[in-house]
């Protein structure tokens, strides 16, 4: 596990290097072939190709759990060889480590250990896809046919710093603004301009108010840019927007909250547009994703992880759209880990054997419907 978790971190694999998240793709297709498992890819022209692999049962009509995952990272090329992956003590690091392919690890041999001994109660369906950490342009349609089809979903992000997994989560919508004014020497015809810059403040500020704390609403408008020169009122300027929500109904509500802000200039004779780039659904745990944890839960206990629960987490990811299709979905299922996103992230390779143990267990111990 650990020769085949070097090999996958040590491969650049931003979102927008297709070339390097295929090649991921590639090491992952060359350990399915040694296991004797079908795999396959399903290809796309700007993003990663995505990759799947199953294990059949002949005969079988019944629906297969899906063990989920995303291959791109956050890191641009040469991330890995700046820092490739390396171990200290009984913590490894190197970009994406945690976040997830020290997850994607897991699912594989977990898939194929039940292809060896041929003790799938299913049939096994893996996905890998690519996009991930820009929410999942490509791979979204797939994400939700795949769970459509499926009785469970395992989405192996990585386990919480506290050790235990994710059961519902944050949905979010990622959105740019566009503010347009008019240019005017600031100097000579001050009074001839427009400034969008000047609007685009009074905005954030609107947009930034619209945050609830209780009720689970943040905005953030984290990237900001404008303007032509330090002389001249800003003819443009614009702004992008994380959205974060709880309950699906907020999302509609301050979408149309920042639609109206968009259209009300304090400015006057600006205009503004409202892009949206891309967004996750929330996880929520539905009462057959509780019974879905329960059989996770009582496979931690004899996997040597008794105190295992669930948690909420504010981050978004892939389970929310396999969930929101009405497919019993759980989340963070991967070995544990922290500080992903950043050059310290780390992983707990003593997590690894005990969350593959309890992934294995829980498969086998599914249910018939």
């Amino acid at each position: 596990m650990i020769d085949l978790l070097r090999d996958v971190v040590n491969i650049d694999s931003g979102s927008y290097d297709k070339e390097g998240v295929d090649a991921v793709a590639a090491r992952f297709e060359r350990h399915f072939a040694e296991h004797g498992i079908e795999s396959w890819r399903e290809p796309h022209e700007v993003y990663g190709d995505a990759l799947h692999a199953q294990i059949a049962k002949p005969g079988s009509n019944e629906k297969p759990i899906l063990l989920m995952g995303h291959r791109d990272t956050v890191f641009p090329k040469g991330e890995a060889a700046r820092r490739p992956f390396t171990i200290e003590g009984t913590k490894a690091h190197g970009p994406g480590i945690a976040d997830m392919k020290a997850g994607l690890v897991i699912n594989v041999f977990v898939a194929a250990a039940l292809q060896k001994f041929g003790v799938a109660p299913f049939p096994i369906r893996i996905l890998i896809t690519a996009d991930e950490e820009i929410a999942s342009p490509s791979s979204r349609p797939i994400i939700e046919r795949e769970g459509r089809a499926a009785r469970a979903v395992y989405n192996s992000e990585p386990g919480r710093p506290t050790g235990n997994i994710c059961t519902s989560r944050k949905g979010g919508v990622f959105m740019r603004f566009e503010v347009f004014g008019r240019a005017a020497h600031s100097g000579n015809n001050f009074a001839d301009g427009i400034s969008a810059i000047g609007e685009l403040a009074h905005k954030i500020v609107a947009i930034h108010a619209l945050t609830d704390i209780a009720r689970g609403i943040t905005l953030n408008v984290g990237l900001v840019q404008g303007g032509q020169s330090i002389n001249t009122t800003a003819p443009h300027a614009e702004g992008q927007i994380d959205l974060r929500y709880v309950e699906p109904a907020d999302r509609a509500t301050t979408l149309a909250a920042i639609e109206r802000i968009m259209a009300t200039p304090t400015v006057s004779g600006t205009t503004a547009k409202l892009h949206l780039n891309g967004e996750f659904l929330p996880l929520m745990q539905s009462p057959s994703s509780k019974a879905l944890f329960d059989i996770y839960r009582g496979a931690a206990g004899d996997a040597g992880l008794p105190t295992l629960t669930g948690e909420f987490a504010g981050g978004c990811a892939d389970s929310g759209f396999t969930a929101s299709v009405g497919t019993p979905t759980l989340c963070g299922l991967g070995p544990v880990g922290g500080n992903v996103h950043t050059a310290q992230e780390w992983l707990d390779l003593d997590s690894i054997v005990p969350r593959a143990t309890t992934l294995a267990l829980a498969i086998l111990r599914s249910e018939a419907k």
